[in-house]
């Protein structure tokens, strides 16, 4: 009996070995896998940065550089062995005006939405961004509006540039919780985003992200391959909204994604 015990002990150190072993090499792949991709990004952003400077000193529109971040954000997503799928296109209008909102969970929502969504729009995008080279160069001749929610005064001039786009007929695309969700789930909603639906008369179409969160999560910098579901919602007329109304319809869209982002997690099991 004592032997049996000792044998069968062997055996389940021997798997623990061979387990931590699995692991060391699974997480030395990620980082170089990661590496690798990080790489990548950033020839592909020199490299699609030539298109956009070039467009750049005959169309002051900023529709061809958005369209070489859609490129850049596919390329990206190829390369990250990543797959996106799309929900719901159906209940849009192409040429129709509107303030999409998405759930924030990692940088890859950013990539997600570029890739996916086939119609010209302008990010809403943090300050930080629009610092890093090349980069924050391309998103300026795409007319990609920074904000710093840090300086109020600043986040006002960025929301009245916003509310301009939206009123020569360009959508925008807003990320209201702010910042990137730590854990994957919906968080509460900043009132910038929909005061500019109220002020400006114009729908919200609520964007459901899923997946990204396991794919780079915040905090980390390494990328796992995988899939993501972007889910586009039915618009949210606010022309009947005014001021008052806006916690009810922040408390509204939020409802509106939290639901469908479970029943997304739901059916993926």
């Amino acid at each position: 009996m004592i032997k049996y015990f000792l044998q069968a002990s062997r055996r389940i150190y021997d798997v623990g070995i061979v387990n931590q072993e699995m692991k060391q090499s699974l997480a030395c792949w990620l980082i170089v896998r990661s590496t690798l991709i990080a790489i990548f990004v950033s020839i592909a952003t020199c490299v699609f940065a030539v298109p956009v400077i070039i467009a750049s000193l005959f169309q002051k529109n900023g529709n061809i550089p958005h369209l070489a971040a859609r490129l850049w954000a596919k390329s990206i997503l190829f390369v990250s062995r990543v797959k996106v799928t799309l929900q719901g296109l159906h209940h849009i209008d192409p040429h129709a005006t509107y303030i999409y909102m998405a759930n924030h969970q990692s940088m890859f929502d950013i990539l997600a939405v570029l890739a996916c969504l086939p119609v010209q729009f302008r990010w809403l995008a943090k300050a930080e961004l629009f610092d890093i080279p090349v980069l924050g160069y391309g998103m300026v001749k795409a007319g990609y509006i920074s904000i710093d929610r840090t300086d109020r005064r600043s986040a006002h001039r960025s929301l009245h540039e916003a509310a301009e786009k939206i009123a020569s007929g360009v959508s925008v695309v807003i990320f209201p919780e702010g910042t990137r969700s730590p854990d994957g789930e919906i968080k509460q909603f900043k009132g910038g985003g929909f005061h500019l639906a109220i002020h400006s008369k114009k729908p919200i179409v609520p964007v459901v992200i899923s997946g990204t969160h396991n794919i780079m999560p915040r905090g980390s910098l390494c990328i796992r391959p995988g899939r993501i579901t972007v889910s586009i919602n039915p618009p949210i007329d606010t022309s009947s909204f005014n001021s008052r109304d806006r916690k009810a319809l922040m408390e509204s869209v939020r409802s509106i994604m939290i639901q469908k982002l479970e029943k997304i997690r739901a059916e993926q099991g």
